[in-house]
């Protein structure tokens, strides 16, 4: 199985799969700078359109299939399927092979085995999806921790927060003036960053869906990032562009990290009046790298000169 980085996901747009222009954003003749992209076949469609949906997926991945595979440098492709009976029929697709993955929606530790049952295409990579109640309790999520690391670690890019349905079922919707983290989500998402995280998964943020306040989506990423997550949701393409510049590196973190990795850096130096200790600092290094490498190094402030280079382009 190949190594995906979730750093490579950046913006992640869902779309529900009655869309007719999928095969668009697939090929790059619309939102050529997406990253990713998410073939919805829950929430985003009704009942009464599951069959429409499945036959428009169908299409899609036929063509894409009669085209040689998906184009280099697309967003990458997954799918997500309503529950776990209809991931273990998409599972078994020979046309799956053009799909990087599934997104498993609501997983929780009664309903694994059945994705497991589900999901046994290795080659598909997963992003379970934290969204039902029990998110709320630490202890629910450190044996669902386990219980991923047992079974189905090395196929899972990251681990992504739903924030809506998470405030949905508290009854709760985000106030529009402030961060998801003014919410209770304050205490869920750096929770799971500790919990989750220091298990090894790579955590998403939930989308921001306020789309008049570009400038709060901003303020709410840098939360985002201070706790460790590796990209967002979008829930429209205006967003892609600000999630993924706010993705970049800074250089003073840049050379920071650089410097931290270096085999001739001493015990403990101190760079931008700060101290560095590879010892500690050398995990937050290699992660810093390897978001540069793929969403580029910030050069100056906005506004002056600012240059921003991805690195992974670079080296391709």
């Amino acid at each position: 199985m190949k190594n995906l980085s979730p750093y490579a996901l950046g913006a992640t747009l869902y779309m529900p799969a009655t869309r007719a222009d999928l095969l668009d954003v697939v090929f790059r003749s619309k939102l050529p700078e997406l990253r990713s992209l998410v073939v919805c076949l829950e929430d985003a469609v009704a009942d009464i359109d599951i069959e429409t949906a499945l036959a428009n997926l169908h299409g899609l991945l036929t063509v894409i299939e009669q085209r040689g595979g998906r184009p280099e440098g697309g967003p990458l492709l997954f799918v997500r399927p309503r529950d776990s009976q209809m991931a273990a029929v998409l599972n078994d697709w020979p046309l799956m092979a053009h799909v990087d993955g599934f997104v498993i929606p609501k997983l929780t530790l009664a309903n694994l085995r059945a994705w497991e049952l589900a999901v046994t295409n290795p080659a598909l990579f997963l992003m379970p999806t934290l969204e039902t109640s029990d998110v709320f309790n630490p202890g629910a999520m450190v044996e669902l921790g386990q219980a991923l690391k047992a079974s189905l670690d090395q196929r899972i890019i990251a681990l992504r927060i739903g924030g809506n349905d998470l405030m949905g079922s508290l009854g709760l919707r985000r106030n529009p003036a402030t961060t998801l983290y003014s919410t209770p989500m304050g205490y869920v998402i750096p929770m799971l960053a500790g919990v989750m995280g220091s298990q090894g998964f790579a955590l998403t943020a939930p989308v921001f869906e306020q789309l008049a306040s570009p400038q709060l989506l901003k303020e709410e990423l840098e939360f985002d990032i201070a706790h460790g997550l590796v990209g967002k949701t979008a829930i429209h393409p205006s967003q892609i562009e600000i999630i993924q510049d706010t993705l970049r590196v800074s250089l003073e973190d840049f050379n920071s990290a650089k410097l931290i990795v270096s085999d001739v850096a001493p015990a403990v130096f101190r760079h931008n009046d700060a101290m560095c200790e590879p010892a500690t600092h050398y995990k937050w290094a290699t992660r810093i790298l390897e978001r540069a490498q793929w969403h580029g190094v910030r050069h100056a402030e906005a506004g002056v000169g600012e240059v921003s280079i991805r690195l992974a382009e670079a080296a391709g």
